[in-house]
């Protein structure tokens, strides 16, 4: 769980405010996205998942932002599993500026690049009628995927 998964991404225009500054909120979606990236890097898309009865809802986030993305900037999202459980699972992001695109789906030691912003969500396993599942019995190839991770 030392690795980073890095997801190159370019600033679109409807990404930012009338100032040309990516709104706040957005980098909610950059985090979602390099989260995604991060489980179908691991060998579990998120639509395996749910085909076999498994959500994983959001239950914290967390947010700290240091400099501003703008219009057509190139990021690079780092998404890395800091913590999991049989019930639970945190996810660590940082979102940093780069020059160019010659790292794209990658993994890496360490991130590099400007940070922009970096931040954490802590997620809960759950089936179809939102029950807490542990993920060793409900889906013990899951689980073995993010010991492996």
């Amino acid at each position: 769980m030392k690795a980073w998964h890095k997801e190159v991404i370019r600033v679109h225009y409807k990404d930012t405010d009338q100032m040309g500054v990516v709104h706040h909120g957005n980098y909610v979606n950059l985090f979602e996205i390099g989260r995604t990236e991060w489980m179908r890097h691991a060998g579990i898309p998120y639509s395996k998942m749910e085909d076999m009865g498994l959500l994983l809802p959001v239950m914290d986030l967390n947010i700290n932002y240091q400099k501003s993305a703008r219009y057509d900037d190139l990021l690079v999202i780092y998404t890395k599993v800091s913590n999991f459980s049989k019930v639970r699972l945190q996810f660590d992001y940082e979102a940093r500026l780069i020059a160019n695109n010659d790292s794209q789906g990658e993994i890496a030691d360490t991130p590099t690049g400007e940070l922009l912003a970096q931040g954490s969500t802590v997620h809960m396993w759950v089936t179809r009628d939102w029950k807490p599942a542990r993920i060793d019995r409900f889906a013990p190839e899951v689980y073995a995927l993010f010991q492996e991770a």
